[in-house]
């Protein structure tokens, strides 16, 4: 496979995520795009950095990946407080926050 086929495959993964944020009904949901994108980055970067024959790419996808693992964690706690206070993961909730 080319470089550019791995390229395209990344730009249609993170197209995907895009897409997944934009029309956001539920909580969980934006998390699962969110790490769409975050790995359609990572299989750019990883492809560019075999082709160059550089490992810089490799190492940036490695400490995305490991940002990524540290974000779901925190965001699965916090959806899990929000759904015990509110019974519900739906965006539209969170939008009617009182302070």
């Amino acid at each position: 496979m080319t470089l550019n086929s791995y390229l395209i495959l990344s730009a249609i993964l993170f197209t995907i995520g895009i897409v997944g944020v934009i029309r956001r009904k539920n909580l969980l949901m934006l998390f699962f795009a969110t790490e769409i994108m975050l790995n359609a980055v990572n299989i750019g970067l990883a492809a560019i950095s075999k082709f160059y024959g550089d490992l810089t790419g490799q190492i940036f996808a490695f400490f995305i990946i490991a940002i990524a693992a540290s974000e779901v964690a925190i965001g699965l706690g916090l959806l899990i407080l929000w759904f015990k206070k509110k019974n519900s993961i739906n965006l539209d909730t969170i939008q009617n926050m009182k302070g």
